[in-house]
């Protein structure tokens, strides 16, 4: 089987690229165990926790990235650079265990992976 990278680029609200991301990634991981999840640009605030989604009216699929780790998916890296240049910290993505590596960091870790899946 395949390693196969997960990338979250885009913000969860305003679209359903995120909840289409996550119900690809989480089909996969049952079929898969080589699975890393990347969060990158504004795909971090797809982590991010205590969000409202409900005030915007959009649904709340963001607390369900909760269920890696019930997946076992335990490689789950965000891009250092742009949590700064949001303002976001790692106490912010809520309770979900992230690895923050620099930009180089992680495209050396996607490098591991036979095929990457851009959301």
């Amino acid at each position: 089987m395949n390693s196969i990278a997960f990338i979250f680029k885009t913000a969860p609200h305003g679209s359903s690229t995120g909840r289409e991301g996550l119900d690809a990634l989480l089909a996969t991981a049952a079929l898969s165990e080589e699975i890393g999840v990347f969060f990158i640009g504004d795909g971090i605030f797809q982590l991010v926790g205590g969000q409202q989604p409900n005030i915007i009216y959009q649904r709340d699929y963001i607390t369900t990235f909760k269920l890696l780790e019930l997946y076992d998916i335990e490689n789950v890296y965000v891009c250092q650079q742009s949590m700064r240049m949001r303002g976001i910290s790692e106490q912010d993505m809520g309770a979900i265990a992230v690895t923050s590596l620099s930009m180089g960091e992680l495209h050396q870790q996607l490098r591991h992976y036979d095929k990457t899946i851009n959301f």
